[in-house]
């Protein structure tokens, strides 16, 4: 969809994916998106939705691309919503981020354990 528009405009871009939280700050992606912007190689930056590029701190990107000059473009601005809605959704997607980090070390650790196991069965 980011590609079909940017080619519509007649518009010359980089496509930058990450996959991850998002609530890291760390990613590759993101880090290089960034860098793009502070030294002034990104002059737009179209996003397909605002939650897309951080899921909190999503202004703050903003900002920095106001200071440097760097359009932003949010092709699906969805629905205005309340206050009340906005935050409910907000606590929804903390609850739903850190539900998964749980589980997913879970995960490994249960991984772990197994494989523990399985060599120490193995083991003569």
């Amino acid at each position: 969809m980011l590609e079909l528009y940017c080619s519509s405009q007649g518009w010359e871009y980089e496509l930058v994916t990450d996959i991850g939280s998002g609530m890291n700050y760390h990613k590759r992606g993101l880090q290089q998106l960034l860098d793009g912007i502070i030294n002034g190689g990104v002059q737009r930056l179209v996003i397909a939705h605002k939650d897309r590029l951080l899921r909190f701190g999503a202004e703050l990107v903003f900002a920095v691309c106001e200071a440097k000059e760097c359009e932003v473009i949010i092709l699906n601005q969805g629905k205005n919503t309340s206050f009340e809605e906005e935050l409910t959704q907000d606590i929804s997607e903390i609850i739903t981020v850190f539900s998964a980090r749980l589980y997913g070390s879970r995960s490994n650790k249960t991984k772990q354990m197994i494989e523990s196991m399985q060599e120490a069965i193995a083991k003569p």
